[in-house]
């Protein structure tokens, strides 16, 4: 295997379900060796978690699969004697702990920011929270759909008659993931320069509505507060979806020559001096009226063609797919996107041939980054943790005398 920008990296994983798994994931992708802390006899919630009953019994829920392919597990008991000394050998020579307990909780059972640096002063701890661990929300519980509706994501999904919906995909979840990733990495390359410590308080709520965008910045720059418009791009028309012969397509003529472009081939070139479509402004104005005329001409050919002959002139269209469609897409294959690995240890008789996991999007010098080995069953390493003890303590004590060295 290449080698991984966080070669070497040590990383101590408290984390629960989605948000916090999903940044070790890829942690472990760009090379950490990742050691997921679960509580004895029952871990993390995701391994019940899965739209097959038969892998939720088995503690091997979907959503586990998805999350923790490369990482290591042991069974620690935080609130047990023989559990926190090794949870605090681990500390001493880790580089990263992740937890999304809600804020204090950690705190709580005897580990506060204050302690974890006495235990290691070059730690880099991070905690993933709903709301961040200061101010009047704090203490509240939170999942992705409660950050949904709160951050205004969900009122800005749907058409103004079906608004307020939530997106899809556990997407505050998964920014709040990147997000502490992200912020992981910069406190990693920080550390190099000045040997410090860092604890990095990722709030769920404040990275979504970062990643909203315009939703956002449209108001707190313009005063202009955003409303639902289903599946058109407020920014530009004709942007959204259209209508072909066997299905829906999307087109992005945000520009004027793509405009120009999009009118020619689909045969309408009058349209291009019609005065309501004349400018950006003055086709969002007349959105209705140009999607009406547009639709009535892709209608005559299906959506695949439509996607090849708009691309190849430069304007922006693909189909609407499937998520099952769009796994089997070529470009992902070529890209080495999807990995097939084995299914953990106590997977059920009929989990048979591979299991697929998505990589980071991401190819390092030409590679993709792909996990290598299964995701672990419930305190699979347990008898590795004398082995993994020694390995970080060595490991430590060779970064520090570099450190010292330089």
């Amino acid at each position: 295997m290449q080698d991984r920008p966080l070669d070497g990296v040590r990383v101590l994983d408290l984390t629960n379900v989605l948000a916090g798994p999903y940044c070790t994931y890829h942690l472990m992708l760009l090379g950490a060796e990742v050691v997921k802390v679960e509580m004895p006899g029952r871990g993390d919630l995701a391994r019940q978690l899965g739209p097959v009953p038969e892998l939720n019994a088995a503690g091997l829920g979907a959503s586990f699969l998805a999350q923790n392919a490369g990482k290591k597990s042991v069974e620690l008991d935080l609130k047990a004697p023989a559990g926190r000394a090794s949870f605090e050998e681990l500390l001493g020579c880790a580089d990263v702990l992740v937890d999304n307990y809600r804020a204090g909780v950690l705190a709580r059972i005897g580990y506060p920011w204050e302690r974890l640096r006495e235990l290691n002063p070059a730690l880099i701890y991070c905690a993933i929270t709903g709301f961040g661990q200061i101010g009047p929300m704090s203490q509240a519980p939170a999942y992705d759909q409660i950050i949904q509706g709160l951050s205004g994501m969900m009122s800005v999904t749907g058409t103004p008659e079906t608004a307020p919906l939530r997106v899809g995909f556990p997407v505050a979840d998964t920014v709040g993931g990147l997000t502490a990733a992200l912020s992981i990495a910069a406190a990693l390359a920080g550390r190099q320069r000045d040997g410090r410590g860092r604890f990095l308080d990722v709030s769920m709520l404040e990275a979504a509505m970062s990643a909203m965008g315009w939703a956002v910045s449209n108001y707190l720059v313009g005063g202009v507060e955003p409303a639902p418009m289903g599946d058109q791009n407020a920014t530009a028309a004709p942007s959204g979806t259209f209508e072909t012969a066997d299905g829906p397509l999307n087109i992005a003529a945000n520009r004027q020559e793509q405009f120009e472009t999009l009118c020619r081939l689909v045969g309408r070139p009058e349209l291009i001096t019609d005065a309501r479509f004349a400018g950006r402004e003055a086709r969002k104005a007349h959105r209705h009226e140009l999607n009406d005329l547009l639709n009535d001409a892709l209608r005559d050919r299906p959506a695949v063609e439509w996607e090849r002959r708009l691309s190849a002139a430069g304007v922006p269209a693909a189909r609407i797919l499937t998520v099952a469609q769009a796994v089997a897409l070529e470009q992902l294959d070529g890209r080495g996107f999807v990995t097939d690995l084995p299914f953990p240890p106590g997977a059920p008789g009929d989990a048979t041939g591979a299991l697929r996991v998505s990589g980071s999007g991401v190819l390092f010098d030409e590679v993709p980054l792909a996990p290598d080995s299964a995701p672990p069953a419930l305190g699979e390493h347990n008898s590795e943790l004398p082995d993994v003890l020694r390995r970080w303590r060595a490991q430590g004590a060779r970064l520090l005398a570099e450190d010292a060295g330089r």
